[in-house]
């Protein structure tokens, strides 16, 4: 009697035991799932910030040295050095207990696409960190799509996110304008720049902010509120490049990706960017417009060679008048 006691309870326990473990597969099966929707969820929402919001930490190096190095660009170059000569002569005024004028270092970029204005404000971070106006360095660069929300009463949040984020660093705000819309009253923008305005008041000693976008829009968008005017009165223009200036960049491109033009392909890129430049529009990209020239180049040179089975180096470091040619007819 007892023996059948003992073998029911044993089938009992093993039934439960059983049951215990099927339940916990489909526990975890359902966790899985959630952690797995979890991650797709932050994936989507990186995804989307990254659309927005490039963050560029401070390189190694001299930020005075690699501004020299740019090709053209010398006003802005000057512009730049004045800039930084004059924050430090006042700094050793101040050491002495000397009265120092109270300066903005928030800047206006106006120009072309291509000329060089995200390039050249991540060096101005680096450099304002060198002369201690800065502790971090950093650009946080963004244009409207990272400041203004879909929805009433989201906008403020999520542009004081984006400056907390920028906070010891520049904030660059590429084609600022678009934050207030011609012949639209009632827009989401405005309490961007309301927002924005107040943390450059509130976070004075640690937040700089570089605007930059054409320049006949961008003063529209200063004209367009008096905050705008009285904090940005430093405007530094970027002219666009010339067709020498283009060339070059095309070869240090080039040089970078180690390849090398022969003379009849070199000859006939310059032609074509001396007639890109002569008959640019406002949309003309610059040195965009020569990186896809680059790219593309590189791509129809792969076609050429991609049945040749042992191509020798200098094959492969070779752009010939076909791959350049090709190039601008595929764009």
């Amino acid at each position: 009697m007892m023996g059948k006691v003992f073998k029911g309870c044993g089938c009992l326990s093993i039934g439960f035991f059983v049951l215990l473990v099927v339940v916990a597969l489909f526990t975890d099966d359902d966790e899985k799932k959630d952690e797995q929707d979890d991650v797709a969820q932050k994936t989507e929402q990186v995804e989307e910030k990254k659309d927005s919001v490039v963050v560029n930490e401070p390189l190694e190096g001299d930020p005075y040295q690699e501004l020299d190095d740019l090709i053209g660009l010398d006003n802005v170059k000057e512009e730049v050095r004045t800039l930084a000569n004059f924050v430090k002569v006042q700094h050793q005024r101040e050491l002495k207990g000397m009265k120092s004028p109270k300066m903005s270092y928030h800047l206006v970029f106006t120009g072309s696409p291509g000329t060089g204005k995200t390039t050249v404000a991540r060096i101005v971070a680096r450099i304002y960190k060198d002369l201690g106006i800065l502790k971090r360095g950093h650009t946080v660069e963004t244009d409207r799509s990272g400041l203004v929300a879909k929805y009433v009463g989201q906008t403020a949040d999520k542009t004081n996110a984006m400056v907390d984020s920028a906070l010891n660093g520049v904030l660059f705000i590429d084609e600022a304008y678009a934050l207030v819309p011609e012949n639209s009253s009632q827009d989401y923008g405005q309490e961007a720049i309301s927002t924005l305005l107040k943390r450059m008041e509130d976070d004075r000693d640690k937040l700089v902010v570089i605007i930059a976008g054409y320049p006949k829009e961008m003063q529209r968008f200063i004209d367009s509120n008096p905050g705008l005017q009285s904090r940005f009165n430093r405007y530094i223009n970027f002219t666009d490049y010339t067709a020498p200036e283009l060339l070059r960049i095309f070869k240090m491109y080039a040089k970078k990706s180690q390849y090398e033009l022969t003379a009849e392909a070199e000859l006939y890129l310059k032609e074509r960017l001396e007639y890109a430049v002569e008959h640019k529009d406002k949309n003309f990209g610059n040195a965009r417009y020569v990186r896809n020239v680059f790219e593309k180049a590189v791509q129809q040179q792969a076609n050429r060679l991609a049945n040749v089975r042992h191509a020798t180096r200098d094959e492969l470091a070779e752009l010939q008048l076909e791959d350049i040619r090709m190039a601008f007819k595929t764009m």
